[in-house]
């Protein structure tokens, strides 16, 4: 019977191949800003978002100020083949993944009857599917490694139902379930997972699922991209398995564990209803 090859040893590939800190959604955003962090920490990446120029541009502004490595690659995050396409991305890169981020994500605003129903399902390929996918390719390695980490970008949303935005709020509570259960599974193979739960940060985000009219946008206060990196970048390496980013957030978490939902959910459909003017 023919014996495995150091090839297919993961302990073997860690020893052979650079490690490397993947990003999804690194274009832009929360994404951008964790790659940022994450190279002035000395961390050799690959950015994968669908916009090559977009990918491009990313990766001269961290170039720029970093000396790291970076390597991009311009892929839909939600075609069936993506793993497969990683893997040969990685391969050809002579690396493997040492941390992976989860940080792509889209969301939809206005009542569900009214709801896209394509865009529904692509909501929940990529706020649900992808990083359960990539979470289960990733750690067959970093346990058999016995290192590695993950950190997968949720919302506060993600804490409590959220009328207006109902499919975006619950395929984040399903984010922050999903990555507590599998912290404390890797707990012992040296795997740290990572759930981040930001409240409002100022990126294009609302303004792309039509959500800039929702009171919420004018009435609580928002993060920059770049804090909310600093928080997740720090919490994760201190082994945090959850991260709600900013002082006041905290506390609104709080808050949102000890109120009951009949008080916590009109106050979010008045909150987050983007029929709502000025």
């Amino acid at each position: 019977m023919p014996q495995p090859s150091s090839a297919d040893d993961p302990r073997q590939v860690h020893r052979t191949t650079r490690p490397l800190a993947v990003v999804t959604g690194g274009s832009e955003g929360i994404g951008f800003a964790i790659a940022q962090v994450l190279a002035a920490r000395g961390h050799d990446l690959l950015l994968i978002a669908r916009h090559p120029e977009r990918l491009a541009a990313a990766a001269g502004e961290i170039g720029a100020i970093s000396p790291v490595k970076i390597a991009t690659f311009a892929q839909d995050l939600t075609d069936a083949d993506l793993c497969e396409r990683l893997d040969a991305e990685l391969a050809r890169l002579d690396a493997h993944i040492d941390l992976l981020v989860n940080a792509a994500g889209m969301g939809l605003s206005g009542p569900l009857a009214e709801a896209d129903p394509q865009r529904l399902d692509e909501l929940i390929a990529l706020n649900v599917t992808v990083p359960s996918r990539l979470m289960r390719h990733v750690l067959p390695g970093m346990t058999a490694r016995r290192r590695g980490g993950i950190i997968n970008i949720a919302s506060m949303g993600g804490l409590i139902p959220g009328p207006f935005q109902a499919s975006y709020y619950a395929s984040k509570a399903y984010l922050v379930s999903f990555s507590e259960a599998v912290a404390a599974e890797g707990r012992r193979d040296g795997v740290r997972v990572t759930v981040v739960a930001p409240g409002p940060v100022d990126t294009e985000f609302h303004a792309k699922m039509g959500a800039e009219n929702a009171l919420y946008r004018r009435l609580l206060p928002s993060s920059t991209p770049k804090d909310v990196a600093r928080w997740a970048v720090r919490g994760h390496e201190l082994g945090l398995k959850v991260v709600v980013p900013g002082l006041l957030n905290m506390l609104g978490a709080v808050a949102l564990k000890l109120v009951p939902h009949t008080l916590t959910v009109p106050l979010m459909a008045w909150l987050l209803d983007p029929r709502r003017q000025k």
